[in-house]
């Protein structure tokens, strides 16, 4: 099946190395990212290492043609039909897009991985399609790759467009999902895209798969997520809020409900940590949106009041993207917006949308330089002249920081 797509080569260096191995490569988030181009992506390469297209087997469960694939039985009965060549001295390469639509897919791996002439590639769009249960059916035979939504420099490049303060409007307006490159930048066009986006995820991944019954009450919860991005949430207050919009919903409906909304990768929720101590809080949680013109057209509106919000949780994906962990940090009384680790790579961030005076610098700087240690300090903000360090700290411009990294 051959495809024309725009190249990420981030994703390809990283699953690269896995190519060929033992090993089951799993690639897994929210719907429309491009993890179907991501495999397409990966089956060139492969034909560029010689391997014929009868050797490889792509499956899809978006598409109508694999409706008769339903359980692991006819998943390895359609792989059975389709190779012919089983016993030969080469290897076949299998590709299974949206595989959480098939019941008890890892029977199915596993059985295919304890043949030695299998490469298995398979993608997903529920975090619990790896669960505990399922993660010890095939411990030790997958890895698994996060693929996110176009991060600033790949919205660059996919549009042609230079780094300019139009260009992250547009990004910060229209920005992630990749198919948008075949769309006109109009709102109308762009949202009717987006809501038929959000619909297959509510309906299709959370309402069928986890047979909710209170649709209204999740969509008045996606929404008040939506208006409250970056917001400390308990459930019990989220309830409170609810009770006084006359909807009577108790704190163990919203947790489920909570934990349905992340298991799809609408949202992500972020815990918070003691910088001195390291102790991870267990309430008072925080959620940013994979896609935030998925959050304006569920909320309807983008609005200027809303830009501290919007800047807050790009810079929340942009580390997610690049692998870093990411927590709320806590040092006494004060509160660091992220604080991001990836091995013995420590930052803390701040974000703001503008410094518009002395009270609000002071408050941006000196929540960091009070923290007791010398790993990195930066706060990004969106004002066109940066003043440069500030007692050690570094001040970047937003759109100039996401461009280069």
């Amino acid at each position: 099946m051959l495809k024309t797509y725009n190249v990420r080569p981030v994703y390809l260096d990283k699953i690269r190395p896995f190519i060929g191995k033992d090993i089951i490569k799993v690639l897994i988030w929210q719907r429309r990212v491009g993890k179907s181009y991501i495999l397409f992506q990966i089956m060139d390469e492969l034909r560029h290492i010689w391997v014929s297209n009868e050797d490889i087997i792509y499956i899809n469960k978006e598409l109508n043609e694999f409706d008769s694939i339903k359980d692991y039985n006819d998943l390895l009965g359609y792989i059975k039909r389709s190779d012919s060549q089983t016993l030969q001295d080469h290897k076949r390469y299998i590709f299974v897009d949206e595989i959480q639509d098939i019941s008890n897919f890892e029977k199915a791996l596993r059985d295919l991985q304890a043949l030695w002439n299998y490469d298995i590639y398979i993608s997903g769009s529920n975090a619990n399609m790896l669960s505990s249960e399922i993660a010890t059916y095939l411990t030790g035979r997958y890895i698994e790759f996060e693929i996110f939504p176009l991060n600033y420099l790949e919205f660059l490049n996919f549009h042609i467009l230079e780094n300019t303060k139009e260009s992250f409007l547009k990004y910060m307006k229209y920005w992630w999902l990749p198919y948008l490159k075949n769309l006109t930048f109009e709102d109308d066009i762009v949202y009717d895209y987006i809501k038929n986006v959000y619909s297959t995820i509510l309906l299709k991944d959370i309402v069928q798969r986890y047979s909710v019954r209170n649709i209204d009450f999740l969509d008045k919860l996606i929404f008040y997520l939506g208006d409250n991005i970056g917001s400390l949430f308990t459930a019990n207050n989220i309830s409170k809020y609810l009770k006084s919009q006359k909807v009577d919903i108790g704190t163990n409906v919203v947790l489920e409900y909570l934990h349905y909304i992340a298991s799809v990768f609408l949202v992500n929720k972020v815990k918070r940590q003691e910088i001195i101590g390291k102790k991870i809080f267990e309430i008072n949680d925080k959620f940013y949106f994979s896609d935030i013109w998925m959050r304006n057209a569920i909320l309807g509106w983008y609005k200027q009041v809303d830009m501290a919000k919007i800047i807050e949780n790009i810079v929340f994906l942009h580390f997610k993207s690049l692998g870093y962990q990411i927590h709320i940090g806590k040092n006494k009384t004060k509160e660091v917006d992220f604080i991001v680790q990836k091995w013995a790579d420590i930052k803390y961030i701040q974000v703001c949308y503008l410094m518009i005076d002395d009270a609000t610098k002071q408050r941006e700087f000196w929540n960091l330089l009070e923290i007791p240690d010398n790993y990195e300090k930066i706060v990004l903000s969106m004002d066109d002249f940066i003043s440069g360090d500030y007692m050690g700290v570094k001040h970047y411009n937003l759109m100039d920081y996401l461009s280069l990294r």
